[in-house]
């Protein structure tokens, strides 16, 4: 199939001699179904003026990557526990079966979501869950820097919508911890690239460690056996506004909360896949 011209291309420097490109426009496809292509880049990641944690503000620069679109449903996250369970190889967490708030329940040998609840952001499952759904479709759990880049783009704004304070068009907060909504009911809010629900609803899990600023993905912040404690973003629905900014860092150490919560959710984050 002749590619689509109105695409563009994002071509990369390597070695400062080949260019590898990869077609904005055609990414979502097969894999990539679902998922926003972020341009390759620098951006500003953290804020001066702000928490401790979330400065100094820096420059980064990311390679182009993929980032879902919409948090990941109940549904789709159904679909993994059928195929996996609930419990990983060592004995992780994958859904906390036991929690009442949970909505993914073991009926007549298959796992299934409440009626009703399909759409709503998965959540019940520890960071080990997480990491598993992302390796089993063949992707990652982002970065935080990923995810930053992906919330902000390049203009440093303070939300994903921009430098105003939040709505109720905007985001869903005002409500109580694991509170939350169908994905995807606030188009209004979306960041920069598209992606939605980067405020509020519920914190996300990342797959970089609670390390300071300058972010540098060469320390080993991100490498996934590395001791914790790891990094949620977004806030959720009873977060205030600080806690609903692009740069805002929430700590959570999986090793004391391996259990799953209701407050807790994802997005998958892919690598993009180079032609010539």
């Amino acid at each position: 199939m002749a590619p689509d011209p109105r695409s563009t291309a994002i071509c990369l420097a390597l070695a400062g001699t080949l260019l590898l490109c990869a077609a904005e426009g055609n990414a979502a496809e097969g894999k990539h179904a679902g998922m926003v292509l972020i341009p390759a880049g620098e951006f500003t990641m953290g804020r001066d003026g702000g928490p401790p944690e979330e400065g100094p503000a820096h420059k980064l620069f990311l390679p182009a990557f993929h980032i879902d679109r919409n948090l990941v449903t109940m549904k789709e996250y159904a679909k993994f526990i059928q195929a996996k369970g609930p419990v990983g190889p060592n004995g992780e967490q994958y859904l906390d079966v036991a929690d009442s708030d949970n909505r993914i329940h073991l009926i007549e040998g298959r796992w299934q979501v409440e009626t009703g609840w399909d759409d709503y952001p998965a959540s019940e499952m520890a960071w080990h869950g997480a990491i598993a759904y992302c390796k089993w479709l063949e992707k990652r759990l982002p970065s935080e820097a990923e995810w930053e880049k992906a919330a902000r783009g390049t203009d440093g704004r303070l939300y994903p919508w921009g430098n105003g304070p939040p709505t109720e068009e905007l985001a869903f907060f005002g409500g109580w911890r694991g509170e939350s909504v169908p994905v995807g009911r606030y188009p209004k809010g979306r960041s920069p690239y598209g992606v939605l629900d980067m405020a509020g609803q519920v914190w996300e899990w990342t797959r970089s460690t609670a390390t300071s600023y300058p972010y540098d993905s060469k320390d080993g912040r991100e490498d996934p056996s590395v001791p914790y404690p790891r990094v949620t973003r977004g806030g959720n629905a009873s977060s205030g506004h600080e806690g609903l900014t692009a740069t805002s860092r929430h700590t959570v150490d999986p090793g004391r909360q391996a259990r799953g919560h209701a407050y807790y959710g994802f997005r998958c984050s892919s690598k993009v896949e180079m032609v010539f």
